[in-house]
C-alpha cells in the first residue's frame, strides 16, 4: 500500500517538510543568538525550540516514508536522515534528490 496518494504528493510533502525544518533551524539559531549574545532573553528559543523539535521529527518520519515510496537505497536514506542534523542541510538534500531524480515516480508506479 502506498504511503501517499501519488508520488507527486510524496515529493511535495517531503519538499515542504525539508524547507520548514530548515526554516525552524534558522529561527532557533537566531533565537539562540539573541538569547546568548544580544538581549539575554530566551523567548526565541522558547518559541522556536518546540517548533523545530516537531518539524525535525516530521522530517524523519516523512523521509522514511518517501524513502520507501521512491525505493531509495540505504545510503541515500541515511544521507537524508543525517541531513536533518546540520542547520539547513535538509535544503541541500532536497535539491540534490530532486536534481538526481530521486523524487520522481518509482518505476513500479509507472
Amino acid at each position: 500500500m502506498a504511503a501517499f496518494s501519488s508520488p507527486t504528493t510524496g515529493a511535495l510533502v517531503f519538499r515542504a517538510i525539508a524547507i520548514a525544518e530548515a526554516c525552524s533551524w534558522a529561527g532557533l539559531l537566531i533565537g539562540m543568538f539573541f538569547k546568548y549574545v544580544v538581549v539575554r532573553d530566551d523567548i526565541g528559543v522558547t518559541v522556536f525550540g518546540p517548533i523545530h523539535g516537531v518539524l525535525f521529527l516530521a522530517y524523519v518520519v516523512i523521509t522514511l516514508m518517501v524513502a520507501r515510496e521512491f525505493r531509495w537505497s540505504a545510503s541515500t536514506t541515511a544521507l537524508a536522515l543525517v541531513a536533518s542534523i546540520p542547520p539547513l542541510a535538509t535544503l541541500w538534500f532536497e535539491r540534490r534528490a530532486r536534481r538526481n531524480g530521486q523524487l520522481s515516480a518509482p518505476l513500479a508506479a509507472e
